[in-house]
């Protein structure tokens, strides 16, 4: 079956992820985490995508953002690479891509599920034993939301703010969901949503999606269709 288009809503949180081809590393030392993000910053303001969260794990990058139309994400996609991939190639002395495959994106209910998508992307150092903690971390966006450092790439969200009236309140609240953490139905909700590409949210969220974007947002059900009761009776 054909790989449905990626699917991209403007002004709509997404969560972007992007391995390292054969799962090899793509940051490497401190130089190449300043140089991804400082082009990232630029791509983000040139091409009109709001960034709200990251991580860049040694083999991995993931990105939590509002794209402000239907192309700027793919665009800004494209411009970090064409920067990015030759001057890791260059220190490295390798050739070729750095990515496996396409970057995923996944449409993510602002309501719902845009603060756990956040503490997902924030928490997985510490899930992958890279930090005791993600204060620990230094290459995600934590310290942003944890009020330790502003970051010049980070857009906060709508929903971030309503945490709180002020900057501390709203710091101390996500702190404390930090520190909650993430129950393993959040892990595995997000994990599965990611791993397809299917977008995550709320049933009314996807019904509006589906109509919105005029396609399916969700996996079809496997088998073939039940028969109507009367055709079943008169066999």
């Amino acid at each position: 079956m054909a790989r449905l288009p990626r699917l991209v809503v403007p002004n709509q949180p997404h969560h972007i992820l992007q391995n390292g081809i054969d799962r090899q590393p793509i940051f490497r030392d401190v130089e190449d985490c300043t140089q991804f993000l400082g082009w990232l910053r630029e791509a983000a303001r040139q091409f009109k995508v709001a960034v709200h969260a990251y991580v860049l794990l040694p083999a991995q990058l993931q990105l939590l953002l509002s794209p402000s139309d239907t192309t700027g994400l793919a665009r800004m996609m494209q411009w970090v690479g064409r920067y990015y991939v030759p001057y890791f190639n260059a220190k490295y002395q390798r050739a070729g891509t750095l990515w496996q495959s396409r970057y995923r994106a996944t449409v993510i209910d602002s309501e719902s599920y845009f603060l756990t998508c956040s503490q997902y992307i924030e928490l997985s150092p510490v899930r992958l034993g890279l930090a005791g903690s993600p204060a620990e971390y230094a290459w995600s966006s934590h310290a942003h939301h944890a009020g330790t450092r502003s970051d010049p790439l980070i857009h906060d969200h709508p929903v971030f703010w309503a945490l709180g009236n002020t900057p501390f309140e709203r710091e101390a609240a996500y702190r404390q969901l930090i520190d909650q953490g993430l129950s393993e139905k959040q892990w595995l909700a997000l994990e599965t949503a990611i791993a397809k590409g299917w977008p995550l949210g709320s049933e009314k969220f996807l019904n509006l999606l589906a109509k919105q974007a005029s396609r399916r947002v969700s996996p079809a059900r496997r088998g073939r269709p039940a028969r109507p009761k009367a055709e079943t009776a008169q066999e």
